[in-house]
């Protein structure tokens, strides 16, 4: 399943991903993976994030999918709306999990910044894997958002944020939605041949 041929830039979200975080295993299971780091993971701000991002995508012609959770998935969603056309087609795809509502009532002080929610169709394939107990976002907030990025949708039952809270540490199940993804990646491929 993992592609020799392409990057996986991992997205943490607010205050990164724990050396025991699913993220965290991923970096060091999949070939060619790399954090995108962040200044300060603890006040994100969204100029400097999507810097960051911008900053790994465009740092190596090969093309790279991009692994997201929490307002990871947020950040990627504004960063494709401003990014350069270059940076853009180096992206294969989108792993969107468990994306932070961050306009949504009760929401953290530090995360608002990253409100509003940018709306737009993403520009490359994407998988949004949200749950029906996730505490950042309702599963109709979740299906909304799949809906207006254009991802293809999945809701875990009893998951959580899908963090380390949550039990999900190695998240091995999760492979599967990244497997599925490069599938519709190459599907979509082939047809552009």
């Amino acid at each position: 399943m993992p592609n020799q041929r392409l990057r996986y830039l991992i997205l943490p979200g607010w205050h990164g991903s724990p050396e025991e975080h699913w993220q965290s295993h991923w970096q060091r299971t999949l070939p060619n993976a790399v954090r995108v780091e962040q200044a300060d993971w603890d006040n994100p701000d969204p100029f400097s994030w999507i810097a960051a991002l911008e900053h790994a995508v465009a740092a190596e012609h090969t093309p790279a999918i991009l692994i997201a959770h929490s307002l990871g998935c947020v950040a990627v969603a504004r960063w494709a709306a401003q990014a350069p056309a270059a940076s853009l087609r180096r992206v294969r795809g989108a792993l969107l999990v468990a994306p932070a509502d961050v306009e949504r009532p009760g929401c953290r002080e530090p995360l608002r910044c990253f409100a509003p929610i940018v709306r737009e169709r993403l520009p490359f394939p994407s998988q949004l894997v949200g749950s029906d107990n996730d505490p950042t976002a309702t599963p109709a907030r979740a299906l909304e958002l799949a809906r207006d990025w254009g991802s293809q949708p999945t809701i875990l039952p009893g998951a959580g944020h899908i963090n380390v809270d949550s039990g999900h540490q190695r998240w091995e199940q999760g492979f599967a939605h990244l497997y599925r993804l490069q599938q519709q990646i190459e599907r979509l491929e082939r047809r552009c041949v």
